[in-house]
């Protein structure tokens, strides 16, 4: 990885994380977490604020060491105990049926392989576990998916391994997940970058 992916890209993710619209959609969806929850790609800790009492132990994990630190620093912040782990989402070390619950927030886009990643999601959540989930992918209009496939060749450089045209709801699926809910909308902004995939799915 060259100096462009290890230091400016954490910071422009980081920034581009903080938009107000996305700041709501965390703010619905991760206070549902409870008792021992692992965040996947939990990068700056963005979230952190945002969890409940009702997580026992909480566990972050994130390829970037860049980012981990800006997580360490948020952590602090939030007076919230989070053990930080260095690592890839597609070998989580972790030991099977490890988490009630787990949090991943605009983090498949980038995975380079996520359907690996959300099989170890799986393995490391207790049977009937939960896994909440709001990701941008793959868009339903034939124009939009068009354009999220011509795009994210040039993209997905830029922008730390982000994929704009990922079927979130058909990965979980095949990771053997059961769905249980899952909210679809376009967020404000270009349509191939805000297309939505919001809610939770049982392991």
């Amino acid at each position: 990885m060259g100096l462009y992916g290890r230091f400016v890209v954490p910071r422009l993710i980081n920034f581009a994380m903080k938009q107000s619209m996305l700041r709501e959609r965390r703010a619905a969806l991760v206070p549902r977490a409870k008792g021992t929850v692992l965040e996947v790609g939990i990068g700056s800790g963005l979230n952190l604020p945002y969890y409940s009492h009702e997580v026992e132990r909480l566990y972050g994990v994130d390829p970037s060491p860049q980012l981990l630190a800006m997580a360490r620093s948020n952590a602090r912040k939030a007076q919230l105990a989070v053990e930080l782990v260095c690592e890839s989402a597609e070998r989580l070390p972790f030991a099977d049926a490890s988490f009630d619950c787990a949090i991943m927030t605009w983090t498949l886009c980038s995975i380079p392989h996520a359907g690996r990643a959300l099989r170890e999601v799986h393995r490391v959540l207790k049977p009937g576990g939960e896994l909440f989930f709001a990701e941008h992918g793959l868009a339903p209009d034939a124009r939009v998916a068009a354009w999220q496939r011509r795009l994210t060749p040039l993209w997905r450089p830029l922008a730390g391994g982000c994929h704009l045209d990922r079927p979130i709801d058909e990965l979980i699926r095949a990771a053997g997940f059961e769905i249980a809910e899952v909210q679809n909308r376009y967020l404000k902004g270009p349509k191939p970058f805000t297309y939505m995939y919001e809610g939770s799915a049982r392991a």
